[in-house]
């Protein structure tokens, strides 16, 4: 018959059966050492069956070794293993079986017995039943699915389901995906105290949900606050997944969860006092490096967030326009928090000094602060700066972003406006493009509010020493 049925063998019966020994790498992976199919009962159906039972192989080998190597992280849940088994099934199916002289589509019954059968041949039977001891891979199960002429049951999407496809459609290709698909996979963990990620998503209830929140409080000691953060992931993991697998009937548990806080209701964060931020100035002036004193000053000076200033590019900041400014915007290394956060901040006095020392320092350097301008540089520099302050005080609400609170109470205190405040500090601006039209108008604004705050004149002439009086 010649090279084309290198894998053909003549059985004891008289048939024609294809074998092949599965590489040895995978043969562990696939719990199975060879390959072994009908190929039909004459020779003339053996060569007619040959090129789609071949195929077939190929096809087996080359998932299995994607998986082996490492391509596929985890193990497929019941419904991934369905889809794949109903793509298997449908490229079956376009293929022929030749069974007593007749070519029959692979979907014919017929044809769909013999596949079957040969498919199960190759494994181990009961000794009482005579029935195959299978735990079927995905060809298995596409042979069944061919076999019932496709009236196999999908099986129900999972939390694990929900989980893939979040973090497939939201998460994967997000500047912060490690970072995001790390704090997910953190959530889940705790809900495997009340929720295994085997449950069919219909059938989470307000019980295990409540359980799941008990579980954080109680047990993991976490703070109201954390668990609203966390639960909020939750919400809307499981929202993503009844939307997406058609789940209408099905209600989210984790809606209007109530979370009780401990005690009084207090920020987490304080402004600084004044001579306790005397004293961190003093120690960052004298021992933190340059970069850091620099990023601190501009912080303070601008009320920006913490990251808003360690992300800067150079070309962000606008030093030699009548009033100087830094161009908030979004850069692949650093997102903004809000569309709010867009935006142009004023630079005066020692925060306009600070960045001048940044510019300079930078020379021809794409960033402004080589060694933060990254994805998570404001944890380092967070970090770095945390150091200096705890020298100071081990006040847990006194942090880098207290600074902000700060800036917040000296606008409150000029009696800037609330519009004007959210130009400076980058909240949600709501009305604000009634308020104020164009960018340059903004700038103004933010200018007069931030002037009014550190109490400097009108005239652009405040600098350090007006700074250092509050």
């Amino acid at each position: 018959m010649g090279l084309v049925l290198k894998y053909a063998r003549l059985t004891k019966a008289g048939t024609w059966q294809y074998r092949r020994r599965i590489p040895t790498k995978i043969r562990e992976f696939l719990k199975q050492g060879e390959f072994k199919r009908f190929l039909g009962s004459t020779e003339r159906e053996a060569l007619a069956n040959f090129p789609k039972i071949d195929a077939e192989f190929e096809r087996l080998v080359a998932v299995a070794n994607r998986r082996a190597s490492g391509a596929s992280t985890s193990s497929q849940t019941p419904l991934e293993q369905h889809r794949e088994a109903e793509r298997i099934a449908k490229e079956m199916a376009q293929g022929a079986v030749v069974v007593g002289g007749r070519t029959l589509p692979a979907s014919d019954p017929e044809a769909a017995d013999i596949l079957r059968d040969s498919y199960l041949s190759r494994f181990p039977t009961d000794p009482e039943t005579g029935e195959p001891l299978a735990d079927l891979d995905a060809e298995g199960r596409a042979i069944n699915i061919l076999h019932s002429g496709g009236n196999v049951e999908r099986p129900a999407p999972t939390l694990a389901d929900a989980k893939r496809l979040y973090i497939s459609e939201k998460i994967t290709g997000d500047i912060n995906e490690v970072t995001k698909r790390a704090r997910l996979e953190r959530v889940v963990g705790y809900m495997a105290h009340a929720v295994d990620e085997s449950r069919p998503l219909s059938s989470l209830t307000r019980e295990d949900a409540r359980e799941v929140r008990d579980h954080m409080i109680r047990d993991l000691e976490m703070r109201p606050s954390t668990v609203r953060r966390y639960l909020n992931d939750v919400r809307a993991l499981i929202n993503h997944g009844l939307t997406e697998f058609g789940l209408r009937d099905a209600q989210n548990p984790f809606l209007n969860l109530h979370i009780r806080s401990q005690g009084v209701a207090r920020a987490e964060r304080s402004p600084i006092p004044a001579q306790t931020l005397k004293a961190i100035r003093a120690r960052l002036s004298a021992h933190a490096g340059a970069d850091l004193w620099r990023i601190w000053r501009i912080v303070e000076g601008t009320g920006c967030r913490l990251g808003e200033i360690t992300g800067l590019l150079v070309s962000d900041l606008h030093l030699e326009e009548p009033c100087p400014y830094i161009d908030v915007i979004p850069h692949p290394h650093r997102r903004l928090k809000t569309a709010g956060s867009e935006r142009r901040v004023p630079l005066i006095g020692e925060a306009l000094e600070a960045a001048q020392e940044a510019t300079d320092e930078a020379g021809e350097g794409r960033f402004l602060f080589a060694s933060y301008g990254r994805v998570r540089g404001a944890d380092g520099a967070s970090a770095a700066l945390m150091r200096h302050v705890r020298v100071i005080t081990d006040d847990p609400k006194i942090v880098v972003h207290s600074l902000r609170h700060n800036m917040e109470d000296l606008l409150a205190r000029a009696r800037v406006s609330e519009f004007d405040r959210n130009l400076v500090l980058g909240h949600a601006r709501g009305s604000m493009s009634e308020r104020y039209g164009g960018q340059d108008a903004r700038l103004e604004a933010a200018e007069r509010a931030l002037r009014a705050a550190l109490g400097l004149s009108a005239d652009k002439s405040g600098g350090k020493d007006a700074q250092d009086s509050r």
